[in-house]
């Protein structure tokens, strides 16, 4: 996932140009393959708990590898958009379950640091994953930002049926006739009409945030979803666990992280083309900067939480992210390259610092029982800030850039917006509460 999302997010600026798209549509580019990605995530953490995770592990590699090969081979925008989805369906439960399977075998005060060595593999690859597309696409087009992800998929179908051991496909008697289809598809239902909400104009023509109808659509489905999962025996959604204060305040803070995260990974090549005009092979040498920070501290983000708690990791990330993008809302035209490097590694460092405190502290108090829907859950609330802001960062830039403001302002605008969104974070974070088991030895 982090290969695929950071080598299409150097294709973006070319893509959008191949297909002369305004700010709004082209984020539709990322939306596509982020919103099947993330409604999926509780569906296949739900799945899990009844069908075992290494035969969802494999369906999800195989369909990914699927939809990789139709955006790859695309003759129009349709059907890139339609390959896109696809590969969001794919591996949309490859996070939750891997989460899953980690809280699961490790114990909750050595969980933090297992989580960090697992989530620095994201940022590595994310690190490694633009300096191939700037050069793929430099030389071959857009389409080649999809070849790697492709290849790499069908290695990993190869790798879980070597290594994963068929045990944990253990299946559950009667568990798809007791699921809770109907709750999977109104919570979905409830998350299209938001997006399509939120950036409206692609779908339905109406601007943005203005279309009545799909906020309607939206309201309803919410309140039947919520009427019906209180009445059913087993749930889609245990809405226990949002009614955790630790489980939801935690989420809230993942998710405003994702939501500042998604709106800069969308601006911010777009900005490096557009304002600064640098090439795709530079712009790709740019987007190493954040992930490469993150990678460097995301384990020992994880092994901060293990021994002093999540809240602390989590308070000084968001708060040096809404910094840095405070900072990134004031440059002018004219700022220095290495400024703006020191700026997305800041950045990245913010980010991995507190992404595995994260992790660590949404399953802290999960039973095992119910860890494939609460890392499900997790994971989907995380991403719903992910796609959000990547929907609203093209409708603001897209505003921006129809009123009187040079390039520069609008793009300035746009990241002002996403700083106070992280300071949302903050304050939510500062409330978190852990009931904490400190080692002995501190």
């Amino acid at each position: 996932m982090p290969l695929t999302s950071s080598m299409s997010r150097v294709a973006l600026p070319v893509i959008r140009d191949h297909f002369q798209l305004q700010a709004d549509m082209a984020a539709w580019i990322a939306t596509a393959f982020m919103l099947p990605f993330m409604i999926l995530m509780p569906v296949y953490g739900r799945l899990s708990d009844g069908l075992g995770k290494r035969r969802l592990i494999l369906a999800g590699i195989a369909i990914f590898s699927i939809g990789t090969a139709m955006a790859t081979f695309a003759s129009d925008l349709p059907w890139l958009m339609v390959g896109r989805a696809i590969q969001g369906i794919g591996v949309g439960g490859i996070m939750p379950l891997g989460m899953a399977l980690i809280s699961t075998i490790f114990h909750p005060d050595e969980r933090g640091k297992a989580l960090g060595t697992w989530s620095a593999i994201g940022p590595t690859t994310a690190f490694i994953g633009p300096l191939f597309a700037g050069f793929l696409i430099e030389r071959w087009g857009w389409r080649a930002a999809f070849g790697p992800p492709m290849g790499v998929g069908v290695i990993a179908f190869l790798v879980v049926v070597k290594t994963v051991p068929p045990r944990l496909d253990e299946v559950k008697h009667g568990f798809l006739r007791s699921f809770d289809w109907v709750g999977a598809g109104l919570l979905a239902g409830t998350m299209i009409s938001l997006l399509f909400y939120l950036s409206s104009r692609p779908v339905t023509g109406v601007p943005p945030l203005q279309d009545w109808r799909l906020a309607s659509i939206t309201t309803i489905l919410m309140v039947c979803f919520l009427w019906w999962e209180k009445r059913r025996e087993a749930p889609f959604v245990a809405l226990n666990i949002l009614r955790s204060r630790a489980f939801s305040t935690i989420s809230f803070c993942a998710s405003m992280r994702m939501f500042v995260m998604g709106g800069l990974s969308f601006l911010v090549p777009l900005y490096l083309a557009d304002v600064r005009k640098l090439s795709v092979t530079h712009i790709g040498i740019m987007a190493m900067i954040n992930p490469g920070a993150m990678s460097l501290i995301v384990r020992f983000g994880g092994q901060a939480a293990d021994r002093w708690g999540s809240r602390w990791p989590v308070v000084i990330g968001l708060t040096i992210q809404a910094l840095v993008i405070l900072i990134f809302s004031q440059l002018p035209d004219t700022a220095p390259m290495w400024g703006i490097g020191i700026i997305l590694a800041s950045h990245g460092l913010a980010a991995g610092l507190m992404l595995a405190a994260l992790h660590r502290a949404a399953m802290r108090n999960i039973s095992e029982a119910q860890m494939g829907m609460a890392a499900g859950l997790y994971s989907m609330l995380r991403f719903v800030g992910s796609v959000i802001g990547t929907a609203l960062g093209g409708v603001l830039l897209q505003i921006y850039l129809d009123r009187p403001f040079s390039i520069t302002k609008a793009y300035q605008r746009a990241f002002l917006f996403f700083a106070g969104i992280s300071i949302l974070g903050i304050i939510a974070g500062l409330g978190l509460k852990e009931a904490e088991n400190r080692k002995k030895h501190l």
